[in-house]
């Protein structure tokens, strides 16, 4: 698959992974936002990154999602890795 993945496609994983944190709105901007202040540990985030894996058939290593801090930065790695070389 060639899309990109999006802020708000990446949201709406997280939110079916994972649920949402009442107190912490995702709508705002987020981009810079932590994981941890979102309320995603790193459970959530590798399972987000299998889910990932499987909706835009690309390869992430658990170390590389975990090290991922936030969404600015996971989306950066997922995206640069749908990149062709």
């Amino acid at each position: 698959m060639a899309e990109r993945l999006t802020l708000t496609h990446l949201m709406q994983i997280l939110r079916e992974v994972a649920g949402a944190d009442e107190g912490v709105d995702l709508d705002a901007d987020i981009l810079d936002t932590s994981f941890q202040d979102l309320g995603y540990d790193s459970l959530a985030l590798l399972e987000t990154g299998s889910r990932i894996e499987r909706e835009y058939a690309v390869r992430l290593d658990d170390s590389t999602v975990t090290d991922a801090t936030t969404p600015r930065a996971l989306l950066d790695v997922v995206n640069a890795s749908l990149t062709p070389a």
